[in-house]
């Protein structure tokens, strides 16, 4: 044999060697080394989990009411597996469960189908081993039991359809509180795959609104897991054991149901009565299109009613709300019930911010708590009228709260401007009211245990220089459009050159509440108490504990965000002036007149452009030592003298006069 050939028979053992030993290091790695992990995933191959879903916790309000509870209803669901073991993958079924439930038979077979995989809604989004729900009926419904007994009488026409009982949301409040209580909705699969639905099932309903979104974790519990053995063609052949559901926690809420009606019944009635009203300079009818009641413990911040107008049956949620509900829901031309005014709307808060500007205005050493100020129908420098254009003369103050003048406070806010270097500002401006608002806890979330809440907004240096960058461009634009008249583009030209600038109008225009400062009912609570309290800036919450189903309630412990830079003498000094406000003389004295309960508060009327005056009264009482704060809102809704004040009038007749609901005390016992 030549040399070249012994050198191709070694290279060709050598290759033949090399692949032998990668065929059997292959197969050790699959057999020895990855073996274990092939075991799981052909055990895993062979179970399915069936998921029993956890009794949802119950809601309830500060006496121990039930708010929400879970009622009992008929459930149809159809198995998909065992239809598709049929010889026509149940068409026939569908059919005959179609005529039975009056619903076409290809709409239910798309609402069984599993999703993913390009298909689209409806369909669903559990295991395709769960029965999936195609109908439900209340068990007092005597044509749904009807078809339920269709349908088990015929056992035999029904392979795979089963009828039984299931726990669904229930109201039985009506409609109360709908805001407060929220609604559930379908998961959604991107929320699948976050930390805070880990175990939550594709086809779990969970929390969309309110309380129920807020503590959907502790309400929903756990869920019951049952693992099905399966051969290779999906039969079940065992059961590899299973869990039980644990319960969802009860959720007690400060929230008391009869006060809240009271507040709900005032505010309806307060934008009825608005409507047969007309509004200041036009004579037109008020719209009166919104409005807002909140009640809260002036010491612990704890929400005692949230009215929001208009609002909505929740009830409409339970089992899907249909595409056209849920759009009548958020159409504007309809008041978009579905908005939260209470914590979602923002407006102008009008003259019931002056407490905010008076402790700015004493306590930046300016001006003297005890002095005497001029109170002109015109304030010159800026050209501004007092409300009504009334001229009061030289007040001090406490009247000037009372009466409500706006020109001694566009005087302190002027002057400060001006101290501040006016439209050439110094390098670091003091703004006291900006800063007292902000102090306050204006301009930011007030931190409720609700979601969604705006934050409102603060016009002050920043805000205005945020708005100027974002609107420039499109006003320099205007500033040389030949389509506009010249005063349009001579405003486009100025706010186009230093629209950034804050000015004295800016100023004089933030100390009464107006301009482009926004605040939510929610947030002016929590100011008037803070002057109720002493200087506590609270935490509002709806919630006041959560209670397992065995074990002991875990209460929620109020919470102070923090102090107001004012001296205990002005908070007391700013309590008295409120309280005269529903005195003989004060702009609330006729809506006040014989109330049961000394009230402390102050009128409000918004200037909104393009729209009709905002009605507003903020309040606490009893007025020498404060239980609750209460504020009303009535958008579009006039004066706040004449509308807003009454509404507030007849929440405290019902909480404190005869026949009144009074106070709930202590935490009730629920859940048990």
């Amino acid at each position: 044999m030549s040399e070249r050939s012994t050198l191709r028979l070694f290279v060709l053992r050598v290759l033949v060697v090399a692949i032998l030993a990668t065929l059997f290091g292959r197969l050790w790695f699959l057999q020895v080394y990855a073996g274990d992990g092939y075991v799981e995933q052909a055990s895993a191959n062979r179970v399915r989990e069936v998921v029993e879903p956890a009794p949802r916790g119950e809601v309830f309000d500060a006496r121990g009411d039930p708010l929400v509870r879970n009622r009992t209803a008929f459930v149809v669901s159809v198995s998909r597996s065992e239809l598709l073991r049929q010889d026509d993958d149940g068409a026939a079924v569908l059919d005959r469960l179609g005529t039975v439930l009056g619903r076409p038979s290809d709409v239910l077979a798309a609402e069984i189908r599993p999703c993913g995989g390009g298909v689209e809604p409806p369909c669903w989004r559990g295991s395709p081993y769960q029965p999936v729900p195609v109908a439900e009926f209340d068990a007092t419904d005597a044509e749904g039991l009807a078809r339920v007994l269709a349908i088990e009488e015929r056992r035999e026409d029904f392979a795979g359809v089963s009828a039984e009982f299931a726990a669904v949301r229930d109201y039985p409040q009506g409609t109360l509180a709908a805001h407060v209580l929220g609604y559930l909705g379908p998961i959604s699969p991107e929320e699948v795959a976050q930390p805070e639905y880990d175990g939550v099932q594709p086809s779990a309903l969970v929390g969309r609104a309110g309380a129920e979104a807020t503590y959907d974790a502790a309400l929903r519990g756990d869920d019951g897991v049952t693992r099905l053995l399966v051969d290779r063609v999906g039969a079940v052949t065992g059961v590899d054991g299973e869990t039980a559901p644990r319960p969802g926690e009860a959720l007690v809420l400060s929230l008391d149901a009869g006060v809240q009606r009271v507040a709900e019944q005032a505010l309806s009635r307060a934008v009825e009565r608005a409507r047969t009203l007309t509004a200041r300079g036009s004579g037109l009818p008020l719209v009166a299109d919104s409005g807002s009641v909140v009640v809260m413990e002036a010491r612990t911040g704890r929400l005692v009613a949230l009215a929001s107008y208009p609002s909505y049956d929740p009830s409409v949620f339970v089992g899907g709300a249909s595409p056209q509900e849920y759009a009548a829901l958020v159409d504007e031309e309809r008041g978009a019930p579905l908005v939260f005014r209470a914590i979602q709307g923002a407006y102008a808060p009008a003259s019931t911010f002056k407490v905010v500007s008076a402790a700015a205005a004493v306590e930046s050493g300016d001006y003297p708590l005890n002095g005497r100020y001029p109170c002109p129908g015109v304030y010159a420098p800026t050209g501004q009228r007092n409300f009504d254009s009334a001229a009061l003369g030289t007040i001090d103050l406490r009247a000037a709260l009372v009466k409500s003048c706006d020109t001694v406070f566009y005087r302190f806010a002027y002057e400060q401007w001006q101290r501040d270097g006016g439209n050439s500002p110094v390098a670091a401006p003091r703004d006291p009211m900006l800063a007292m608002a902000k102090a306050f806890g204006l301009g930011e979330r007030t931190g409720v245990d609700l979601p969604a809440e705006r934050r409102g907004t603060i016009a002050d240096r920043a805000y205005k220089q945020e708005y100027w960058e974002a609107n420039r461009e499109n006003r320099c634009e205007g500033a040389i459009n030949p389509a506009l008249t010249e005063e349009r583009r001579q405003a486009n030209r100025e706010f186009c050159e230093d629209g950034d600038r804050f000015r004295g109008g800016d100023a004089t225009n933030f100390s009464i509440g107006q301009g482009d400062t926004l605040v939510t009912p929610l947030q002016l609570a929590t100011v008037y108490a803070a002057i109720a309290n002493g200087g506590d800036v609270l935490q509002p919450h709806i919630a006041r504990a959560l209670v397992p189903a065995s074990g002991a309630a875990r209460e929620i412990a109020p919470v102070v965000k923090g102090r107001v830079p004012v001296s205990p003498e002005l908070l007391g000094y700013l309590r008295d002036a409120l309280a005269g406000v529903t005195q003989p003389g004060g702009t609330a004295a006729a809506a006040f007149a014989g109330s049961p309960v000394p009230v402390a508060g102050k009128t409000g009327t918004g200037e909104v452009a393009g729209k009709q005056d905002t009605s507003w009264f903020a309040s606490f009482a009893p007025a020498a030592a404060p239980e609750l704060v209460v504020i009303g809102m009535v958008s579009q809704g006039g004066t706040g003298g004449t509308v807003a004040a009454p509404m507030v009038r007849e929440v405290y007749d019902g909480i404190y006069g005869p026949g009144g609901t009074g106070l709930p005390q202590g935490l009730p016992e629920v859940g048990r």
